[in-house]
This record gives C-alpha cells, sequence and structure tokens, in this order.
C-alpha cells in the first residue's frame, strides 16, 4: 500500500491549514463569547474561502465543487479540524454528496447548484425525540395527496435548522416498508405553511450555530420534492454517512487533537517549576507520549478506511471503528492538554476548555460509541474479525 500524499494534495492541505490558522482561528474567542460569528467578518472570510477555492470541495467538478475523494477531503478536514466546528460550518458550508443524486435540472437549479455555490444553506433533519442513533425509528411521516407530500413530525438538535432555506427531512413514506423501502427524503423549503421552527436548543459546546427543534403540521411539499428515489432514503442516507463520519468526525478530531497536542509541547517545553521544564517530567512526558500514539493510530484508521471507501469497499465495520476510536482519542487528548497546562488550561483565556466541550459530543451524534461497539461486536460474531 502506497501511503504517498501526492504534490497536489500536499499543496491544498497546506493552503487549507494556513487560511485556518491566519483567517479563522483570530474568530474563534469572539464567536465562543457570543454565541455567533460576527456577519461582516463572516461574509469577508467566507468570501475569501471561495476565492482560493475552499467551498463544496467534497462536492463533483460537474456541479462545480473541487471533486476531491473520500481520502483526499480527509486530508482537507483534518485541516479544518483544527478549529471549531461553528466556523467551518459557516465559512466553509455544509454541501452533502447525496444531493448530486437529484436528477431533475429544476430542482438542481433550485437546490444543488446554490448550495454548492455558497447562496444557499442546507440543513438535514433526520434526528427526532424518539430516534436518534436508531435512525430508522423514526415517526415523522409523509403521504402523497394529489401532487403534495402532506408532511407531520417533529425533528430536532437540527445544526443550522434556524438559519437553513431549505431542509432534507427524513420522513417516513411507508409505515409497512419502514427502513426497507419505506422511508422517503424530501426536500422542504424555509417559509412553507405548516414548517415552523420551534426553537433552538442551548448546548455545552458547539457554539456560534444553532441546533433547532423543527416541527411539521400537515406541511404541503411537492411531489418531485425528493431526493433519491421515494422509499430510499434511509438506503441514500446511509451510503453517504461513512464519508461524513470518517471526515467530519475522524478527521477532524486528529486535527484536533492535533492542535492540543502542539500546544502541550510548546507549553511543556517553556513552562518552569521547580527550577526544569515540566517537559522533564516524566508524568508530562507519558501524556504527551500517549496523546501522540493514539493521534498517529488515530490517523492510520482514518486513512487506512477512506481509500477503502475510495475503491468501492464495503468498510462500514471499519468506518464505525473510527468513530469510536477517534471521538474517544479527541476527548482524553484534551482532557490532557488541560491538566498538562493546569489552572489555565481550565480557564478561557485559552481554547482547551471550549474544545474539551465540543469534543464532548463527538462521542454522541451520528451513532453513540455503545451503538458503534454494538455494531462492531456484532459484526465479527457473525463472520469474525476482518481487516
Amino acid at each position: 500500500m502506497d501511503f504517498t500524499i501526492s504534490d497536489e494534495m500536499k499543496m491544498v492541505t497546506e493552503t487549507v491549514g494556513q487560511f485556518i490558522r491566519d483567517k479563522v482561528q483570530p474568530l474563534e474567542a469572539e464567536t465562543e463569547a457570543n454565541a455567533e460569528i460576527p456577519p461582516a467578518k463572516l461574509a469577508e472570510v467566507k468570501a475569501e474561502a471561495q476565492a482560493l477555492g475552499l467551498y463544496a470541495m467534497n462536492m463533483s467538478e460537474d456541479v462545480g465543487g473541487a471533486g476531491l475523494g473520500v481520502l483526499d477531503m480527509c486530508l482537507v478536514e483534518e485541516q479544518l479540524g483544527q478549529t471549531s466546528d461553528a466556523l467551518i460550518r459557516r465559512i466553509f458550508g455544509q454541501c452533502y454528496p447525496m444531493m448530486e443524486q437529484l436528477a431533475d435540472e429544476a430542482l438542481r437549479q433550485k437546490y444543488l447548484y446554490p448550495l454548492v455555490k455558497g447562496d444557499k444553506i442546507c440543513a438535514m433533519a433526520i434526528t427526532e425525540p424518539g430516534a436518534g442513533s436508531d435512525a430508522a425509528a423514526i415517526r415523522t411521516k409523509a403521504h402523497l395527496d394529489g401532487d403534495e407530500w402532506v408532511l407531520n413530525g417533529t425533528k430536532h438538535f437540527i445544526s443550522d435548522g434556524d438559519i437553513a432555506d431549505y431542509v432534507i427531512v427524513m420522513a417516513v413514506t411507508d409505515a409497512e416498508k419502514g427502513a426497507r423501502g419505506g422511508i422517503s427524503l424530501l426536500l422542504v423549503d424555509k417559509g412553507t405553511p405548516g414548517f415552523t421552527v420551534v426553537g433552538k436548543q442551548p448546548m455545552m459546546g458547539h457554539r456560534g450555530y444553532g441546533h433547532a427543534e423543527l416541527a411539521f403540521d400537515n406541511c404541503r411539499v411537492p411531489a418531485g420534492n425528493v431526493l433519491g428515489e421515494v422509499g430510499n432514503g434511509f438506503k441514500v442516507m446511509m451510503a453517504n454517512v461513512s464519508g461524513i463520519r470518517l471526515g467530519h468526525i475522524g478527521a477532524r478530531a486528529v486535527g484536533m487533537a492535533s492542535r492540543v497536542l502542539e500546544m502541550m509541547r510548546t507549553h511543556a517545553a517553556e513552562r518552569k517549576q521547580f527550577g526544569q521544564p515540566i517537559g522533564e517530567f516524566q508524568m508530562v512526558q507519558q501524556m504527551i507520549a500517549d496523546s501522540a500514539i493514539e493521534i498517529f493510530a488515530t490517523r492510520m484508521a482514518v486513512m487506512n478506511t477512506a481509500w477503502e471507501v475510495d475503491q468501492g469497499i464495503d468498510a462500514r465495520d471499519k468506518v464505525s471503528m473510527v468513530k469510536v476510536m477517534a471521538s474517544e482519542m479527541l476527548g482524553r487528548v484534551a482532557d490532557r492538554g488541560i491538566q498538562v497546562f493546569g489552572g489555565s488550561g481550565f480557564a478561557k483565556d485559552l481554547p482547551l476548555e471550549r474544545i474539551y466541550r465540543d469534543a464532548r459530543v463527538t462521542r454522541i451524534y451520528d451513532g453513540t460509541s455503545e451503538i458503534h461497539r454494538m455494531l462492531i461486536a456484532r459484526s465479527v460474531i457473525k463472520r469474525g474479525l476482518s481487516l
């Protein structure tokens, strides 16, 4: 297996990394303090990102994206991970490759192309009060009435749901079939009668973007506003989730943990206690060494799994392993970072306490660690360990 990164991708990742450090990280403190990104600064930095070609890199060139595969996108996501998710979402956008399954050109003009250009914001509405990790248990329903879908149900914890121009709603369209052909993805515009943003749900971390509760009460959606095919929604969603988990969680966790490790390294060399740098103390060295080992191992797992996904290999078990490994690694590294910095690590002057809070949710969303462990165990019991 060749682990060489092409010169082109080295240049791309270096460009992204430099942009994050120079333009994005300086916005972190203000965004955290005010729970929003200063609009003028956001517009300026977003325009710079678009001008550099850093927007919609995971979308195909046919629709205006950069056409990066899963592995290359993970290299980019590693750099994006060195800042807060709020800033990443707002500046670099949230583009979903599944949107390219809109075959109707009119729908592409209305929903896909503006998303890729950054002119519109899209939110993904899956999670419900009674359906989190078990996405197939959703109760939001839609039935056809003439040439319209009638949508009823509630979604919550919907990232960007408060500001999205439209949402992709996962709904049951055939209760008897359920996840096996009875769930569809519907595109619902902001302002559609019956579609209400009930409110934003405050969180312990990830400040700077909203997590909304959405309600659909006899909300009427054009019959053609289906992403993929009717009944194929669950399949479409699961087909796209591997890239999301590998990039948004796996690679970003590596990036954020790498930032914490660099802070630990610098502090251990400069901070003196009892007449010597704290990096001379073995217990501090152990925390740094353990962090470096775990980051390296996780990075290799992300890259190997991303490569397999790009090759069309069924890597679902590995994706689950990476999701658990990366999310829990980040939590441990963030905790060690605070310990190495002591009282200053617990203070808000440094980004460590924010990173510590932000890291916690990665063990919950996109399937909890417990759910993924269950899936891994079932697969091993059924087929044995196949790596």
